[in-house]
């Protein structure tokens, strides 16, 4: 009976178990897969968002976060590569751990962590921008170009905030080597002890800092503000039913700005299904005993899947819901196409004339 009790290990599942074996064996080709196609489609969100005309606050923080969504799996392929196709990920050898892989890996864990994090936070940026849009819509052009200094002081800002604070997680994942009876040497990471007394301060401080400034908090305000979002929008859309005759005339200005907005909620909701349970496993593994090694670790290539889809897919969410989107999409595959030819927009504009009509093209998105 004491030996039965002194093997027990908290959070052990077989099942658990089981699925991590499965499941590790199929993600690098998946996650390879989810990258081949979210690359070019963030790089096609980057190119399109990105046009004179499209230049709005909303957009401006949406191509900046589709270049860190780029950036995120761009890293992500390498280490999927030789970590999970050349080499099976459960196997310990001098080829795959050598010191220049390694090193990688170390590079690669905290360059994804910064850049989810600039990701988590634009999502929070999005979600304040267009409630603000919203509760006090932009008049005349000099307000418009207000926001849109705004909102580029605001990414910024992200972008060296999100790299600066994460200073504890670059001091707490370190290499070291072990050197096996053929006298090669293996190289791995130190071990973190979470879950025991043996865990140091600074590992405790990142972890803590990066569960709460990087994922919790982050959900909690776009939570906040999204609700604030809603409320605002059907108060808005109630009152202008009251006050005009509902021809679709007047009426299209504000169903446009719903589309958008429920578009940008969309994108809300994914990263809080993304973000959210991964700051609850972090903080569980900060506190409980074994939660880390039997439940985090068997997880954390899901988790991982589940960033990279959220990573990939806005491209399709944008084309679905944005019709600006789609028109300049097409513009530019005319252009591409037809280089020499004369073409018109998908509003009925020459392409010469664009430079001054682009105040009749601005996407509703601002």
């Amino acid at each position: 009976m004491e030996s039965n009790l002194t093997e027990y290990e908290p959070y052990k599942s077989e099942t658990l178990a089981s699925f991590y074996k499965w499941y590790t064996g199929v993600h690098g080709y998946l996650s390879i897969l989810v990258c081949v196609f979210g690359i070019p489609m963030n790089l096609i969100n980057i190119t399109v968002l990105s046009q004179k005309h499209m230049r709005t606050p909303i957009n401006c923080i949406l191509t900046w976060l589709a270049v860190s969504d780029l950036l995120t799996m761009t890293s992500y392929v390498p280490f999927a590569i030789h970590f999970y196709c050349v080499y099976p990920p459960w196997q310990v050898s001098p080829e795959k751990n050598s010191k220049g892989w390694m090193e990688f890996i170390l590079f690669h864990i905290n360059f994804s962590a910064a850049t989810h994090t600039v990701s988590i936070w634009l999502g929070v940026t999005l979600a304040i921008f267009r409630y603000k849009h919203i509760y006090s819509p932009a008049k005349g052009a000099i307000t418009r170009i207000r926001r849109l200094i705004r909102a580029r002081i605001a990414v910024v800002m992200i972008y060296i905030l999100s790299a600066v604070g994460l200073t504890p997680n670059y001091m707490t994942n370190k290499l070291t080597f072990t050197v096996t009876e053929n006298n090669e040497t293996v190289y791995h990471f130190e071990n973190l002890g979470l879950g025991t007394s043996d865990v140091k301060p600074v590992v405790l401080l990142n972890l803590w800092m990066y569960s709460l400034l990087a994922k919790l908090l982050p959900c909690i305000l776009m939570v906040v503000y999204g609700g604030l979002l809603v409320w605002t929008l059907k108060s808005k859309l109630r009152h202008k039913r009251r006050r005009l005759s509902c021809t679709s005339a007047t009426m299209q200005r504000p169903l446009d700005n719903s589309r958008t907005t429920r578009m940008l909620l969309i994108v809300i909701v994914l990263f809080l299904i993304t973000e959210f349970p991964q700051g609850i496993l972090i903080i569980m593994s900060v506190t409980s005993k074994g939660f880390f090694r039997n439940v985090y670790i068997p997880l954390g290539d899901l988790m991982d899947m589940v960033a990279l889809i959220n990573n990939g897919v806005n491209f399709v969410l944008y084309c679905a819901m944005s019709r600006d989107f789609r028109r300049t999409l097409m513009d530019l595959l005319k252009i591409a196409v037809m280089p020499n030819a004369k073409h018109t927009t998908s509003n009925g504009i020459n392409n010469t004339d664009s430079e001054r009509s682009n105040t009749a093209l601005i996407l509703r998105m601002t």
